[in-house]
């Protein structure tokens, strides 16, 4: 999980910093704000806030297939064998993504901070320390907080899914190779 989670972050961390730039109107298309961020800040600028980004990605993937996995078990204690049905993965997938959402949105909103922050007309903050400071200080604990329902509202839905196709896809590959064994199992009783 962690490791592919910082991995994931050497493709989304640029992808999120033009997405947005995009969004808060800093730059009007993709290829402008490509163009602008490569010019203007090189290739580290399509990695602003990588810290924060990866600070919310890595701790936010390993918590919700943690969480997945011990509601998981807690579900199937005493059904031996048994596997999750769909309903039951949909439904641990979104608790295990809201659950992590919770835990990482103050990461989240600092990431976001720090890749928007040209669109406003405050002083950029000097880094990490800085952001989260500024934002205590003159908006208080609840700020870390913004956005945290429309985060969940696509979050939920996306990682129930994900939960819900790797079940079903984990049950019919075990479904197909008992099927394999048995016929190889017969075959070598002939």
């Amino acid at each position: 999980s962690v490791c592919g989670g910082i991995g994931s972050c050497v493709v989304s961390i640029p992808q999120e910093v033009i997405k947005q730039r995009l969004v808060t109107g800093i730059y009007p298309t993709f290829g402008v704000a490509v163009a602008a961020i490569f010019r203007d800040e090189g290739i580290r600028g399509f990695y602003t806030a990588a810290l924060p980004t990866m600070s919310r990605n890595v701790p936010f993937v390993v918590s919700t297939f943690c969480t997945f996995s011990a509601l998981e078990r807690r579900q199937l204690r005493g059904r031996d064998g048994a596997s999750l049905t769909p309903v039951e993965n949909l439904g641990i997938g979104t608790s295990s993504a809201l659950f992590s959402g919770l835990l990482t949105q103050p990461f989240d909103v600092v990431k976001t901070r720090m890749m928007t922050q040209a669109a406003t007309t405050a002083a950029p903050y000097r880094g990490v320390l800085d952001c989260v400071r500024t934002m205590a200080v003159t908006e208080g604990p609840t700020s870390f907080y913004r956005g945290l329902i429309q985060r969940s509202v696509y979050m939920g839905p996306l990682w129930a899914i994900q939960f819900a196709a790797n079940g079903w896809i984990s049950n019919a590959m075990l479904k197909r190779n008992a099927r394999v064994h048995m016929f190889a199992h017969m075959q070598q009783s002939k």
